[in-house]
This record gives structure tokens, sequence and C-alpha cells, in this order.
């Protein structure tokens, strides 16, 4: 068949075999397939969908396209999580070494920022000597010492990912719910993992705007798991306003080093998304029976410093100086020349905020990119002093910006203030989960 034909098939609502998958991905990686006509296909997908069945044939095209991991030499169940993104997400750095602690194994592949939010290679390259790029067989040996390691992506994974991103970006089809799924899920099947937990964000800060496409997201992730013989659960959180109270990179993982040294509350929302994630990977590599077991669990590797200690081992095994690792070490990754504060021009309620503008607001100081190519400051970035529901008097300081780059402080300060709304009366706050999905 003529992929023009593939094309108009899916136009008029068709369901495309696993066959024809299988050679779209392949005609299009090998150049066989034009741009042009892989936009179309693309555009035809966003408009007609795809059924789970569809899209994993899609995710598993994609994953074979390049070179794809093998973690069986490992011992126990390789247990991942992956975020959508957002602002403040620092969860990887706390979850990823706790989990360890509790006897886990955790591989991980991860990715850098782009735009506003913010990516865990960058917060680990913050601290001095690190080394994200790992060769596969040292990225095993430093998982099998320590039960934890966090790096780049290795070799040639999904380059049918690149070459579809980069298209969708500029085609309008971004936003298509079987594309985004079958990125993330060719990219992390690739990566190894036996059992994924996957943090889907909705709100300001997030790429799915509404609850309603965060859960149709969730969903059919999970069934191209269960499809692709793998355990996969999905925690739909809220991503209406950052997550930790910290957006900057050295400033994100100042803040594990708080919440892995016992020093935020357990009523903090990074806390407790942090437990609900990390108590679901617990469960899917068999180390807890329920949700109370993970917890308590996770929660005594809080207390006894072991969840800290991975930490910085992992650092110290990924060449980094793991003296940094510390409260006090922390403080001089994040001094700066100057910190100033953004204060309230209105005495009332913290009623609503916008994610995405407040870690536009960091990528400003220098905290993120707005190309691939640019660099980042690991210092600067802010620290959120509200968040949506407080009471605050005209004067007080909303948030704190750390900065070393003068130029575009003003323009920061200004979009900080309308990124943080106040009026008179309280609003209702958004819950910080608003649900658990599976396969079923």
């Amino acid at each position: 068949m003529r992929f023009v034909d593939t094309i108009e098939k899916k136009a008029d609502g068709g369901k495309l075999s696993g066959e024809e998958i299988q050679e779209m991905i392949s005609g299009y990686v090998s150049g066989e397939i034009p741009d042009y006509q892989m936009s179309a296909m693309m555009m035809a997908v966003l408009q007609r969908g795809m059924d789970a069945e569809e899209a994993t044939a899609l995710t598993m095209a994609m994953m074979n396209s390049g070179d794809v991991v093998d973690l069986s030499d490992l011992p126990g169940v390789k247990v991942d999580k992956h975020s959508t993104g957002g602002v403040g997400d620092t969860t990887t750095l706390v979850i990823a070494p706790l989990v360890a602690a509790c006897g886990g194994t955790v591989a991980k592949m991860s990715g850098r920022g782009l735009g506003h939010t913010g990516g865990t290679l960058d917060k680990l390259e913050s601290v001095p000597g690190t080394c994200i790029e790992q060769p596969l067989e040292r990225f095993k040996e430093i998982v099998r010492e320590n039960g934890v390691a966090v790096v780049g992506q290795t070799g040639n994974l999904v380059p049918a990912d690149k070459k579809m991103y980069a298209l969708r970006d500029v085609t309008a089809t971004v936003r298509s719910i079987p594309l985004i799924a079958s990125s993330i899920m060719s990219k992390k099947l690739a990566s190894g993992a036996d059992a994924i937990v996957l943090d889907v964000k909705t709100g300001t800060g997030a790429f799915m705007r509404t609850k309603e496409e965060a859960f149709e997201l969730a969903k059919l992730m999970c069934r191209i798991g269960r499809l692709a013989g793998r355990q996969v659960r999905a925690v739909v959180t809220d991503m209406n306003q950052p997550l930790g109270m910290s957006v900057g990179n050295a400033l994100e993982v100042q803040e594990a080093v708080e919440l892995l040294s016992g020093k935020i509350p357990e009523d903090d929302p990074l806390y407790m998304v942090c437990m609900l994630l990390g108590s679901q990977m617990l469960q899917m590599a068999g180390l807890a029976a329920d949700d109370d077991e993970a917890e308590k669990m996770l929660k005594a590797h809080i207390d006894d410093g072991s969840g800290l200690g991975k930490l910085q081992k992992m650092f110290e095994l990924l060449g980094g100086d793991a003296s940094f690792v510390t409260e006090e070490g922390m403080k001089k990754l994040t001094a700066v020349r100057r910190t100033m504060d953004v204060t309230a021009d209105q005495s009332g309620f913290v009623s609503h905020m916008n994610a995405e503008e407040i870690g536009t607001a960091a990528q400003m100081l220098g905290a993120g990119r707005a190309k691939k190519e640019d660099s980042v400051d690991p210092a600067v970035g802010l620290v959120m002093k509200v968040r949506c529901g407080y009471r605050v008097r005209k004067g007080d300081p909303l948030c704190t910006l750390y900065i070393n780059d003068e130029k575009r402080v003003d323009e920061a300060a200004g979009l900080l203030r309308r990124a943080i709304r106040i009026t008179p009366e309280p609003d209702e706050v958004e819950p910080m989960v608003y649900g658990l999905v599976t396969a079923d």
C-alpha cells in the first residue's frame, strides 16, 4: 500500500494495522517517507485519534527504531517514574533515592528542561563535577552498587521520537494525546524499566491544561503499558501552582535535601506527592503490600538519613562533589550576587497562580532555557513564600528572586506580580492530587 493511502485511511477514521504503523515509522526514520506526508498523517491522528491498540503499535515501532536498553541483569523489579513536566517538580531527586533506600532498583534516564519546565539533568549538574553522560555498563554498575542512578539518555534511543517531536512542534500537532502517549511511553519502554509510575500534571503549568485531558492521557498510557507487558500506574496531580517552593536548579536540589533531611512538614504538597509516587513504586516493585506500609517505609528512610545517603552516594558515583549535597553545602551552591523580594501590592488572599508564568520568570533569570542550546545558571531562580489560599498583607513577600544577571530582573518581577492574583476573599483551592489511574 502506498503511504498516501494509509494517510487517507486514517483521515477517513479508519484503524491502522500494526504492519501499517511499523512501515510508517521505518519509512520515516529511513527518509523514505518525507516530512510533508508525516505531517499529514499526524494531523489525521490529531483529528481522528487512535485506539489503545494503534497507540501501542505506534509506541512499540518508535521504541524499536533505535537502541533498547536491557536491564534484565540488574536485581529485582526495575521501577521508574516519569513526570509530564511541571514547575518546582523536584520529586525525582527525593523519590529515586528513597525507593532505593527501601530496597528498590531505580535505573532512570531523564531529560533536560525546556521552556518553563525544569529538567532533572540540569538539577543534577548544579552539583560540581556531576557527569550525567555515562556509558550503559557504568550506569548499571552504579545501580548495582547504590540501588539508584539517574543519567541522560544513552546511545541512539528512540530516534523516531526525535524526528516526530520536531515536526509536531511546527505542525500544531503537539496536543494529540495518542502522539503524546507514544512519545512518552516509547522512551520509557526503551529505557528498560519493568514498572513505571507516571505523574501526569494538569493546570496552568502543565502541557495538559484540563483534568479531562490529563485523565485521558493517563488512561491511554496505562493501557499501552499493559499491552506492552509492563506494569504502569499514573497519578494525576495539580500544576496550577509550583509543586515545591523552589524553582531553579540548585534551589530545587536544596529543597530535595531539606525534605530528605526531615526539614519539610508532612502536609507540604511536595512531601505529599513524593509519598504518593514513592508508595506506588514500592508496591509495583513488590516491596510493600499497600499505601500504609509503603509510606511507613519511606518515612523511616527519611528519619534514619538513608534516603539522603543514597542521593549523596549517587552524586559521588556520577563524579560529583557530594560534600555539597548537605544543608550547608547547598547554601554555597545557591549563593548569588543578590536576592530581591517581589511583594504584594495589596492585602487579601492568594486566589490564583499561573505556574507557567512563574516558571518563565525563573527562566528569565537564567534558570531555564528557551532553546536547547541555551546555557543555564545553576544558582539562580526563585523561592515562593506563598501558596494558593494564603492570606497576605500589602508589602508581604510573595517570592524571593535569586539573581546573578540584572538584564531581565524587572521583566521577571513584573511577570511574577501578574502571575500571582490576590483577591479580597479566598477562592477554592484545587487539590494536589486528582486521582490514581491503572490499566483497568
